[in-house]
C-alpha cells in the first residue's frame, strides 16, 4: 500500500535535530487517525515486556548483565521497574520518562535523558521545557515520536520514530560501542512493540 508523503517538519525535527542513532517503524492499522491516536495515548509502558516476549527477553538480559556488573563493582542494584502504569498520554512534564509535545490527532512525543551503557542504567529528572537545551556531559538524549496518517477513511498509517543523540564525545564513544553490539536491533523490537501496542488498542475501540 502506498501512502502519500509530506515534506512538513516532524516534532523529532526540533526535539532532536542532530542524532547519533534513528530508528524508524511502521504499521498500518484498521482505524480512522482519531482513534489510532486515542489508542496511541493509552499504551503502558510499563505493560508492554509483559505482552511482548521478545521485548521481556531484552530487559531481562539487560538487567541481568546490570546486576553482574554492579555486584562486581559494589555498586548499589539497579531500580526495578516502576509499579504503577506509565501511559504514554498521562507522562508527566517532569520526571525522567517525560512527556515532550502533544499534537493531537497527529503525533505524540516523549523522551528520556540518561547513561545506559558501561553495565549500568541510569535516567535524570528532567524538565520537558529544558529538553532540546539540555547538554550536559557525559549524557544521551532519546526522543520516541509516534505519529498517525491517514491513508483513507478507514486505514491509518502508525508511524514510530526513535533517535538517541549523545551530550559529548566521550558519550558518544560509548554509546556507539554500546548501539554496536545488538542494541540497534533491540530498539527496533522496542519501537515495534509501541506500535503493535497501540494497533491491538484501536481495532479493539474500532470492534466495540
Amino acid at each position: 500500500m502506498t501512502v502519500a508523503t509530506t515534506s512538513a517538519p516532524m516534532l523529532l525535527d526540533w526535539l532532536l535535530p542532530e542524532p547519533d542513532a534513528t530508528i524508524v517503524e511502521h504499521l498500518v492499522v484498521d482505524g480512522d487517525p482519531d482513534a489510532v491516536y486515542r489508542a496511541v495515548a493509552t499504551v503502558d509502558m510499563v505493560d508492554i515486556p509483559q505482552t511482548y516476549p521478545a521485548v521481556r527477553t531484552l530487559f531481562a538480559a539487560r538487567g541481568a548483565a546490570e546486576r553482574l556488573v554492579s555486584a562486581l563493582l559494589g555498586r548499589p542494584v539497579p531500580a526495578q521497574a516502576p509499579d504503577g502504569p506509565m501511559r504514554l498520554g498521562d507522562l508527566p512534564e517532569q520526571g525522567e520518562w517525560v512527556k515532550l509535545a502533544d499534537e493531537p490527532p497527529h503525533e505524540l512525543a516523549f523522551g528520556v535523558v540518561g547513561r545506559f551503557w558501561a553495565g549500568r542504567t541510569s535516567w535524570k529528572t528532567i524538565d520537558a521545557h529544558e529538553f532540546v537545551m539540555f547538554d550536559e556531559p557525559g549524557f544521551a538524549k532519546t526522543v520516541y515520536n509516534l505519529s498517525v496518517r491517514e491513508v483513507d477513511a478507514h486505514t491509518t498509517l502508525l508511524s514510530g520514530l526513535m533517535r538517541t543523540a549523545t551530550t559529548d564525545e566521550h558519550a558518544r564513544r560509548w554509546f556507539r560501542r554500546y548501539w554496536t553490539f545488538g542494541v540497534g536491533s533491540g530498539a527496533h523490537i522496542l519501537v515495534g512493540a509501541l506500535l503493535d501496542s497501540a494497533r491491538r488498542a484501536a481495532e479493539g475501540d474500532q470492534e466495540g
